[in-house]
């Protein structure tokens, strides 16, 4: 591991480096990079990086987190869909820390239509998510990279409550319960908005994820998050009404709720995720629920180089 304290970009360098590649960054767009190093290393602790591990980072931008990451001791796969700072990064990297380049990997592509990475399989994932597909982006991952034990991502504030949120809370919805289905959640933390620049206009912060085994159920993923996506379609609505337009009527909604032992006039918000499976479970039994639920990922993404922008789901 190097001891290279002074490697991380600091303000001035953000924005030369960000200068000379063109790169503008703009409040309208969300472009936003952090510049501080402390906030850096503070990621880097609280994602619990080990010397040697295999990570993979959605979105480097300029490299802060990177560099990070490198000083750290990990080995990781960078994966940036913008060809000048998927191009960049690579040199970054050996002007700050050159001894330790042979660690990086660069795969210039939409973290959305990544299925496979090259190398070993990450047992980590540490990003600055971008925020307008963040949700997309880390249950995507979570999906297709089942090697992955432990997620800290920087997010917008009510995105990580939303991911982090427990059955019958406020913010508790689609994010929560499908997050759920891969690991536990929670907030790790806070992220001033000074240490971005520009500043953004949102709050961010830090959520942590760890592996565990989905809910036992004889429902396919894709049956569970149908089910959920129509339970928080209109939150207002008991699942009896809810679930309607799956199980073909209301009746046979009510029918498989009550098999599951979830009474047909909640809402969605107080289930848990086994309690969604066991949902899943009595429609495909009583109305045939096919692999009828959305994937986790729109068909194409913004830019994913790691700034604030809008929340997504």
């Amino acid at each position: 591991m190097s001891d290279a304290r002074g490697a991380l970009l600091g303000p001035a360098e953000i924005r030369d480096l960000a200068g000379r590649l063109g790169v503008r960054p703009t409040k309208t767009l969300g472009q936003n990079f952090v510049h501080d190093g402390g906030t850096v290393r503070k990621i880097v602790r609280a994602a619990d990086v080990r010397p040697g591990e295999r990570v993979v980072e959605v979105g480097p931008g300029l490299g802060s987190l990177t560099l990070g990451l490198l000083e750290a001791g990990a080995s990781v796969v960078a994966v940036e869909i913008d060809p000048v700072l998927a191009k960049q990064l690579p040199e970054t990297v050996a002007a700050h820390v050159p001894d330790l380049g042979d660690r990086l990997e660069v795969v210039g592509a939409d973290a959305l239509e990544v299925a496979s990475l090259p190398g070993e399989a990450p047992t980590a994932l540490v990003a600055n998510l971008p925020y307008n597909v963040a949700v997309p982006v880390l249950l995507t991952f979570l999906e297709r990279f089942d090697s992955l034990e432990r997620v800290l991502v920087m997010v917008q504030a009510e995105v990580a409550d939303r991911l982090a949120a427990p059955p019958g809370s406020r913010t508790y919805g689609v994010p929560s319960v499908k997050a759920a289905w891969y690991a536990d959640a929670r907030r790790a933390g806070t992220v001033g908005r000074s240490v971005f620049w520009p500043v953004p206009n949102v709050d961010s912060a830090l959520v942590a994820l760890d592996r565990r085994e989905p809910p036992a159920t004889t429902a396919t993923r894709e049956q569970v998050f149908a089910v959920v996506d129509a339970a928080f379609a209109q939150r207002r609505k008991m699942l009896r009404s809810a679930l309607s337009g799956l199980a073909g009527s209301a009746s046979v909604a009510a029918e498989a709720l009550e098999a599951a032992g979830v009474d047909p006039q909640a809402r969605g918000e107080v289930l848990d995720v086994a309690a969604f499976a066991r949902v899943a479970e009595q429609l495909v039994r009583r109305a045939g629920l096919g692999d009828r639920g959305p994937r986790t990922a729109p068909p194409a993404a913004g830019r994913s180089a790691g700034r604030p922008g809008t929340v997504d789901a």
